[in-house]
């Protein structure tokens, strides 16, 4: 391990990944040095948001701060860690991870996903490209984001850690609690259809008239007006309004997962990593499968979980626990193979010792015509370089003039594949 305490800092904006990076942050060694910088970028969190994602994450309320993207570098260098966690979505991530690389002596640049992030996609690992370290949270992660950086030719590091969010038992035993709500973790994209999220709806106001003495909670990540990770199309508040009155059982909550949970029955998701939190807690879980089980729903991490279950179950509340032999490859392997941490101090030393080996960014057509592009829509009216002005003014028109001609070649390109 390293020489003296390790300074990790982490950048972050949406409420999801604010979440994840304070979590991760709260689990580092004892007498490291941990801070929270939240990039002010058009989906950042808003106050009441950021209070709900560092409730119970272990850190330091006093070591988070707000920092515009053009003072992002300055914060940084004032800071000086030995290393910074990314936490951001993509393209974002690639931004950000490009501001730390340009810092010299550059930190130990550790990334990762803050969630279930079965089924591994290329896109996630191409955006963390320039990254020294990727963090997933299950044995079955890392072997497959593993096979997919090997079949697509690309160097990354991978590690194991715990989501941050669930305890540390091994064994998970049903908890003798005392809740009655019915908690549902609502999702911006899962399911995605406006006649879906209707029905969603329909299923939620059915069981709470099943079961008028008992709550059934909405938990949503954002009140009306805050910006997620994922932009909502149909909110469930909304659609549940046009139901008409709605039963007092039947309540709409943005506090933190885990105070909804203290309430809880069960808990009801297609895909949220609430699942996981909840398991952790001995609370039962229902992993919806009404609208099918495939990638897009990102809910085939459940198959064989014994968790899946219909809207009758819903309605009944026939909550489950997971098999056990399901646990260990997902989300609640044996702490001990935990490794990120063990992964960020040989590679600080590294950095303490001159040796950290370069880790470029892939080189893409567009060059810095195209790095001021992403970087415009990455931070959309808070990037005020002149570069992003200029590509963004050129670019625009001639998009809408091609894209009328582009697309039946792209449709071709879909159905070929």
């Amino acid at each position: 391990m390293t020489d003296g305490p390790l300074s990790v800092v982490a950048i972050a904006d949406t409420d999801s990944y604010v979440k994840w990076a304070a979590a991760l942050l709260g689990t580092l060694p004892k007498g490291s040095n941990a801070d929270l910088l939240i990039v002010e970028t058009p989906l950042a969190v808003s106050a009441a948001q950021q209070q709900t994602a560092l409730a119970r994450s272990g850190l330091d309320p006093e070591r988070v701060r707000r920092v515009e993207f053009d003072d992002l570098t300055a914060a940084l260098r004032g800071l000086a860690p030995d290393a910074v966690l990314v936490a951001a979505r993509g393209p974002v991530v690639r931004v950000l991870i490009g501001v730390v690389a340009a810092l010299d002596p550059r930190p130990v640049i550790v990334t990762g996903l803050p969630g279930i992030s079965i089924p591994e996609t290329t896109a996630a690992i191409v955006h963390r490209t320039q990254s020294d370290l990727f963090v997933l949270h299950s044995t079955r992660e890392v072997a497959a984001f593993s096979r997919l950086a090997r079949r697509r030719g690309l160097s990354h590091r991978f590690a194991l850690a715990r989501l941050p969010f669930a305890e540390s038992a091994v064994t998970i035993e049903p908890a003798a609690l005392g809740g009655t709500d019915l908690v549902f973790a609502s999702q911006a994209i899962v399911p995605h259809e406006h006649a879906d999220r209707m029905r969603l709806a329909q299923l939620l106001l059915s069981a709470a008239h099943a079961n008028p003495g008992k709550r059934v909670v909405v938990k949503e990540r954002a009140a009306s007006g805050e910006h997620q990770t994922h932009k909502q199309r149909h909110g469930l508040p909304a659609l549940l309004r046009r139901l008409g009155p709605l039963p007092e059982n039947l309540v709409v909550s943005t506090e933190s997962m885990a105070r909804a949970l203290d309430t809880a029955e069960g808990l009801v998701t297609v895909s949220s990593t609430a699942a996981i939190e909840a398991v952790a807690r001995g609370i039962p879980v229902i992993a919806l499968d009404s609208f099918g089980v495939h990638d897009k729903l990102i809910n085939t991490v459940f198959v064989g979980s014994g968790l899946l279950g219909s809207d009758e179950a819903v309605i009944r509340r026939e909550f489950r626990h997971p098999a056990p032999v399901w646990l260990e490859e997902n989300y609640f392997h044996d702490p001990a193979k935990d490794d990120w941490i063990a992964h960020v101090g040989q590679l600080v030393v590294l950095r303490r010792a001159g040796a950290l080996p370069p880790k470029p960014g892939r080189v893409r057509r567009g060059g810095r015509v195209r790095d001021a592009w992403e970087r415009k829509l990455a931070l959309g009216r808070k990037d005020r370089s002149l570069s992003g002005a200029a590509v963004y003014a050129a670019v625009v028109p001639l998009r809408a003039l091609l894209r009328p001609i582009l697309r039946p070649y792209y449709r071709r390109k879909l159905r070929a594949a």
